[in-house]
């Protein structure tokens, strides 16, 4: 997949490393909303280690256990979507996402986790797409309804992050 339309002037392409100037000034403009509920958000915060984020998602690309995509609007990278986990021998795979303040209200997320989700199930023959989000990231669980995922539990204290523990969601779809 070189682009996808998602209508309206964006598109979901992949995003890689050759990109980490554009994912930082992207990052820099989306911290205050992202940071808050993705821990490796406030780990790229410089080219290096924007670049190293970035590999990191090519290294798992090429292994082929999770993939990062950019959500473009107008030209402008606001967003992104991303296989957190991919296990194509187990069929189960978690997806992922993020976006700056300009991109939000648009539904651009809910279009581009629904490309990944049906490419995950039909083109690549997974069993399982999963959902992690905490309860208090109200607009995350929200997707995960709008896309017909299913709230299956919450990890309580399952992380710690910024001094405190946080809980998790899991919200799952699967192919049946």
């Amino acid at each position: 997949m070189l682009s996808h339309d998602l209508g309206d002037g964006a598109e979901l392409r992949p995003l890689e490393p050759w990109q980490a100037e554009e994912f930082l000034a992207h990052m820099d403009r989306a911290r205050e909303l992202v940071d808050p509920w993705i821990p490796w958000a406030s780990v790229s915060t410089d080219l290096a280690s924007a670049t190293a984020t970035l590999r990191r998602y090519a290294d798992k690309q090429a292994a082929d256990t999770g993939r990062l995509f950019g959500i473009w609007l107008d030209g402008v990278l606001v967003g992104g979507t991303m296989f957190v986990a991919f296990d194509a021998n187990s069929g189960n795979c978690e997806i992922g996402c993020w976006l700056e303040p300009a991109g939000t209200g648009r539904g651009l997320i809910t279009t581009a986790v629904q490309v990944l989700i049906d490419w995950a199930l039909h083109t690549r023959g997974m069993h399982r797409v999963e959902w992690h989000c905490d309860p208090k990231n109200v607009a995350s669980s929200n997707v995960a309804r709008r896309l017909g995922m299913t709230l299956e539990g919450t990890l309580r204290s399952a992380y710690p992050w910024n001094g405190s523990r946080r809980d998790t969601e899991i919200w799952a779809i699967l192919r049946s």
